[in-house]
């Protein structure tokens, strides 16, 4: 289980490590996912944002839970799997571009989430398929939302 020493620590990593980033000019953005181990569509979407630039740290949980009560994710935004990126939590299956989008407006929320697990989402959709079909919300600690995307 994640400790909040282990949270502070991981987000300093992130601000040193994208310092780092800049200033030698690499184009990854480092990015923490955690997963259960054994789901298909979680590792479907690590593989989506690493296409798209993104450095993912996977880590594979068992209690998903409990990593997102101590996050922070409010119950109704959550779906199978959450990510830290630059400060941002990143619940379920976002699409990249959507988190790019999040990182270069740095509007005021905790984070995207695309709630529980639509099928035209990346991970979710079938290979060549269009992303469609579903919104991507932005969420305040709260567990207020509004539309940030819509697919």
């Amino acid at each position: 289980m994640l400790s909040r020493r282990g949270f502070v620590a991981g987000i300093a990593g992130f601000v040193l490590v994208g310092s780092r980033t800049r200033l030698v000019g690499a184009a990854a953005t480092p990015m923490t996912i955690y997963k259960s181990r054994s789901c298909g569509c979680c590792t479907k979407w690590v593989e989506h944002v690493k296409a798209a630039g993104f450095d993912p740290r996977v880590h594979d949980e068992e209690d998903m839970d409990g990593i997102k009560d101590e996050l922070g994710v409010p119950v109704a935004v959550r779906s199978c799997h959450t990510a830290l990126v630059a400060g941002f939590l990143i619940e379920g299956h976002v699409p990249a571009a959507d988190v790019r989008d999040l990182l270069a407006r740095r509007p005021k929320a905790a984070g995207l989430a695309v709630p529980g697990m639509p099928a035209g989402t990346p991970g979710m959709a079938e290979p060549g398929a269009s992303i469609s079909g579903f919104d991507v919300l932005a969420f305040r600690p709260d567990g207020s939302t509004e539309v940030f995307a819509r697919h």
